[in-house]
């Protein structure tokens, strides 16, 4: 794999997340999209001073007292249990995703340093690895979305992110503030919510990530579409599903993709796309292959904070 290096960093300015308001504002709105008959609770007013549930029917369904729950939600997460936890997203009908992250920001692991501004590496065995997918686009994707290693075949489908600055080369950034990239996928809308969502997931992981509050800063400056989905709160993870893409050259395609999380560092996944046998789409891969694809660069590290 023909591969770039730079060691140039992105705008580390801008302070951490706030950790309680993150809290607070997620139990907030998962707490408003519940109504009382979504939870066999009775209704006993047309109008109600607040959207979904009271904090007083959440605490009885948590079976937790009313003080102890609005000290959570106020964002005072301090001590509070892992079976409280439990209790409270069993009563806010919280996915998986969303219960481990009401947990990270609740009860957030310890970490022994801030994030650095050395790179996030990638194995060489597992750049060597993507590079053997002749027809398969497959790239890994680390921390705040960033793109980290490619082929040549993604590069293909998704443009040479070569030619972007480092700190470019990233999912958020693209999706969000390139305009081709909103041309390139076709439901666009639900590409933008994904990422949204997994930006809220490293979040609440990493509240104390200086390049993460930046990115997140900027776009909320630059993107009127990402400051409304970052105020949902919204968080989800996909392992596998579908893409629909208008590619410039080859027209529509629909390829699967399979997420694969590194078992040695679950802060990186790697993310391989294929179209279904005989299908149009995998005609127009097998296109893009041949159409001198050695000519496109494949595969950079970018830095890591």
């Amino acid at each position: 794999m023909d591969e770039q290096r730079s060691g140039a960093t992105a705008d580390e300015a801008g302070g951490s997340l706030d950790r309680r308001a993150e809290l607070s504002e997620f139990l907030r709105s998962r707490r408003a999209r519940l109504k009382p008959e979504d939870v066999g609770l009775p209704d006993f007013g047309r109008h109600r001073r607040v959207p979904g549930l009271r904090r007083e029917e959440l605490a009885q369904l948590a079976g937790v007292s009313v003080a102890y729950y609005t000290r959570l939600e106020q964002g005072n997460g301090r001590n509070v249990s892992a079976e409280v936890l439990d209790a409270i997203a069993r009563a806010l009908r919280l996915t998986d995703a969303e219960h481990a992250h009401l947990t990270h920001l609740a009860k957030p692991k310890r970490h022994k340093k801030k994030p650095s501004a050395r790179q996030q590496q990638v194995r060489v065995s597992l750049r060597e690895l993507i590079d053997t997918f002749d027809n398969v686009p497959a790239y890994v994707v680390g921390r705040r979305s960033e793109i980290l290693v490619w082929n040549r075949m993604a590069a293909a489908v998704f443009g040479d992110w070569s030619e972007l600055p480092p700190q470019e080369r990233n999912w958020a950034r693209m999706v969000f503030l390139r305009p081709e990239y909103r041309e390139l996928f076709v439901d666009w809308d639900q590409k933008a919510s994904d990422i949204v969502s997994i930006l809220r997931m490293d979040a609440g992981c990493h509240p104390d990530d200086p390049r993460l509050s930046a990115l997140v800063g900027e776009l909320s400056v630059k993107s009127e579409e990402f400051r409304r989905l970052w105020a949902t709160h919204d968080v989800k993870e996909k392992s596998h599903g579908a893409k629909r893409l208008h590619h410039p050259l080859v027209g529509e395609l629909t390829l699967s993709f399979e997420s694969f999380k590194l078992v040695d560092d679950d802060e990186q996944s790697m993310i391989t796309y294929h179209a279904e046998p005989g299908s149009a789409s995998a005609e127009a891969l097998r296109l893009l292959a041949s159409w001198g694809t050695d000519a496109i660069s494949a595969g950079t590290t970018a830095p890591q904070a």
